[in-house]
């Protein structure tokens, strides 16, 4: 399944140059995936009731093309790595401008953590189904865990 969210920026993602600021395209991503989990079911308040939130290990932003002051951008989330449980994941976000060019290409790698514990886990089985359906990369791959 294909995952994509236009949003219209606003006057706070700009830096004096007029252009979009490099943690803004980061911040429409993180958006992105809270609502593709909500999309699957698994909103906010199922975050709250199994006490667990995604985390990050990793993230990297590569710059492509400028978003100028007033474009409207679209951003796209595919999964490139999954463990077998899971437990750990790799998100790939394209950025997009109005003209449709490809402006940044987003890299996150995480995991979920127990908020109680403060420790990484496994989801819930009512979690376990979130990224099956989602559209892949090319590269995808499984990620291996050390025991």
């Amino acid at each position: 399944m294909s995952f994509q969210v236009k949003f219209a920026t606003k006057w706070s993602d700009f830096d004096p140059n007029r252009h979009m600021r490099h943690t803004a395209y980061n911040e429409y991503a993180a958006e992105v995936r809270v609502r593709y989990f909500s999309n699957q079911k698994f909103s906010i308040k199922e975050f709250n009731k199994y006490n667990i939130g995604p985390i990050l290990f990793e993230e990297s932003t590569s710059f492509r093309k400028e978003i100028h002051l007033g474009e409207n951008i679209s951003v796209n989330m595919k999964v490139s790595g999954l463990s077998k449980k899971n437990e750990r994941w790799k998100i790939t976000h394209e950025v997009f401008n109005e003209a449709g060019k490809l402006s940044a290409i987003i890299k996150v790698y995480g995991a979920w953590i127990d908020l109680e514990k403060r420790k990484l886990t496994i989801p819930p089985q009512e979690a376990q189904q979130l990224f099956v359906s989602a559209e892949k990369t090319l590269d995808f791959e499984e990620i291996q865990l050390k025991n």
